[in-house]
């Protein structure tokens, strides 16, 4: 697997991650547990070193810690803070004690002494973005967590905050069929010397081609309620099959055809899945078939919205 530094820093990680939240959180009932173990360590097998989980995906610090506790030293970790309880239905606290809190919960349930990399989960509205920098910015000098992240900041949040702590990485949605990004944010990346973590990568399963007009959604699946907009931009690329690749990994290969400092962690719970996720890696788009997917896709109108309204309004601060 391929190494890509995050940004200016010294943070290096796989090329494709491991997104981990739809092990246990967000896609349904949870995967068992000794299964979900087992595919985080074939993902180590293949070559993934970048992991992602979060305090509000239930239960899923401390699968991914039992999963890569075996080989801590050659993995990187994220993890995530900023919600009420590690709720997201209870709003978001990034009081800097609140912060100091997760973390210590953190440590322990990662089976480790330091966080590698610690995203602000969503921008709170009600504490300075100035003091959560700071919070972490002790954390990194106290050797508790390595490196500082945002999670669908604006600019104005990612500047304000890079003044006070560096930020190594944002990790947002960011996909063929979702672009904004390049509108503002990517710039501004560069510019700072920040990585871009992309979630979603292959549209919540929607860039796969595994998903139709015909397919049910488990209650607990958080797709369901966005599926009818959602539904209404499926694309197909005849160029897939021709180059004799998925569409899965046409999605992933753009996204690393964009910038050399973008790391995108698509999720899984299937082994076959996973092992066509990291072929991406290996696909080499030409600038020509950069420009069939530009012409395919300024041809789409994207219809509906990523989030339901009370959701809406948390990214983008």
């Amino acid at each position: 697997m391929q190494k890509r530094r995050l940004g200016k820093s010294d943070l290096e990680v796989s090329a494709i991650g491991f997104g981990c939240m739809g092990l246990s959180y967000g896609y349904g009932p949870a995967t068992e547990r000794s299964e979900a173990i087992r595919l985080i360590r074939a993902a180590h097998e293949r070559g993934v070193t970048f992991f992602d989980s979060a305090e509000a995906y239930t239960g899923n610090e401390d699968l991914v810690g039992e999963a890569l506790a075996p080989f801590r030293g050659e993995v990187v970790i994220a993890t995530k803070f900023g919600f009420v309880n590690g709720d997201v239905s209870q709003g978001m606290d990034s009081r800097p004690q609140r912060i100091r809190e997760v973390a210590e919960t953190a440590l322990k349930r990662l089976r480790t002494d330091r966080i590698d990399l610690f995203y602000k989960h969503r921008v709170d509205p009600n504490v300075p973005i100035e003091d959560v920098a700071g919070t972490v910015k002790k954390l990194i000098a106290e050797g508790k967590v390595g490196h500082f992240g945002l999670s669908e900041a604006g600019a104005d949040s990612i500047r304000r905050a890079h003044a006070v702590q560096p930020v190594t990485a944002l990790q947002s949605e960011y996909s063929l069929w979702w672009r904004e990004p390049e509108t503002e944010i990517l710039p501004l990346l560069e510019e700072l010397g920040i990585g871009f973590v992309p979630f979603s990568p292959l549209g919540k399963g929607f860039l796969t081609g595994a998903i139709n007009q015909n397919t049910t959604f488990d209650q607990s699946d958080f797709r369901r309620r966005r599926a009818e907009p959602i539904r209404r931009w499926l694309i197909s690329w005849a160029f897939a099959e021709a180059k004799g690749v998925t569409k899965a990994q046409i999605a992933l290969s753009w996204l690393l055809a964009q910038k050399p400092w973008i790391a995108p962690i698509p999720g899984t719970t299937k082994l076959h899945r996973l092992e066509e996720n990291l072929g991406a890696a290996d696909v080499i788009l030409t600038a020509e078939e950069l420009g069939d997917i530009q012409a395919a896709l300024s041809a789409v109108e994207v219809q509906g919205a990523r989030y339901p309204q009370h959701l809406q309004q948390r990214v983008g601060k």
